[in-house]
């Protein structure tokens, strides 16, 4: 094995065209740290903020710096022979970028925390698109919003990366899902378990869906005061989730105000709630929607894509063919 590989990159921070194709030092395993050999890599949101100046840009340390949280791969090295992983496995998770370097790469090394078997029933693109959102909407839905039989729940962009989990997860715990999106992934979204969709095209969401138990922000202020208006589709005392950073500065005097319970969300890349992810993708009960898969050198395709909006589940980067 070679000390360099290929890698998606950026010299600086900028518009998709900043991306491109490298040599870079291959990263070296060390402590728990597993090497694996990385087959897709999922495109998220926050790979799309970094690489423009937001984000976690702050914290890289060093240029090029490689991009992408989601991988699936094959694990190369472990920390010692009778580790629970071993090479050959088929694992997938989630990297601490711009810590380590990210899954935009033929190799990345992360923390045995942070990494498991994917799931029997998926190809390795499909894996990929999993971790990040996956283990965001279960935060958001299960550990955060506590969501259980009966409630009634708004989740909105219910078709994109993080929401066509949560929808999910939330009508699979018994909540009577509520979600916002386009006309045209109406039937998607019912087919998630959503029991109604709001065209935010053409509804004001707070006008025909009020007495939300919980509404689970997935826009913020970004666009047309989504997370202002949440507050008025709650019931007294209800409890809003916003997810992404920096969209609604205002949410916790906004809530108070009006007599509301609000919380942001921060996802952590953890192994043990991805396994409970898996076991839900094998026996059925959770799907993985990718829209689209691109060869790593069109990485900036990709995240033309994904800041155009309207991308349906996840978009993913193939680093390299399936094993045989």
């Amino acid at each position: 094995m070679t000390d360099t590989m290929r890698a998606l990159v950026i010299d600086r921070t900028g518009g998709p065209e900043e991306l491109h194709l490298a040599d870079v030092p291959r990263p070296t395993r060390v402590f728990d740290e597993v090497l694996v050999r990385v087959i897709a890599a999922g495109v998220n949101p926050i790979d799309a903020k970094t690489r423009s100046g937001r984000g976690v840009s702050a914290a890289i340390g060093a240029w090029p710096a490689v991009l992408g949280f989601d991988f699936a791969g094959i694990v190369e090295h472990v920390p010692y022979a009778s580790h629970p992983l071993q090479p050959g496995d088929r694992v997938y998770g989630m990297g601490r970028v711009p810590r380590l370097p990210g899954s935009y790469a033929e190799f990345v090394a992360v923390s045995t925390l942070s990494v498991t078997r994917m799931p029997a029933s998926l190809g390795f693109a499909e894996a990929a698109a999993v971790p990040l959102a996956a283990l965001t909407a279960w935060g958001v839905v299960v550990d955060t919003a506590r969501v259980h039989d009966g409630q009634r729940v708004l989740i909105h962009a219910g078709a994109g990366g993080v929401g066509h989990f949560a929808v999910q997860f939330a009508a699979y715990f018994g909540a009577h899902v509520t979600a916002t999106g386009s006309a045209g992934n109406a039937e998607f979204l019912r087919s998630l378990g959503a029991e109604h969709v709001v065209d935010h095209r053409t509804e004001r969401f707070e006008e025909v869906a009020g007495g939300q138990d919980v509404v689970i922000d997935l826009i913020g202020n970004a666009a047309d005061a989504t997370g202002t208006r949440s507050l008025a589709a709650l019931r007294p005392h209800g409890l809003v989730v916003s997810v992404p950073t920096g969209a609604w500065p205002t949410m916790a005097a906004d809530a108070e105000a009006a007599g509301m319970r609000a919380t942001g969300y921060v996802v952590a890349p953890d192994a043990r709630t991805l396994d409970i992810v898996t076991r839900l993708i094998d026996d059925g009960a959770v799907r993985v929607h990718v829209d689209r898969e691109f060869p790593l050198a069109e990485g900036a395709a990709a995240h033309r894509l994904l800041e155009g909006g309207h991308v349906r589940g996840k978009l993913v980067l193939r680093v390299a063919d399936d094993p045989a």
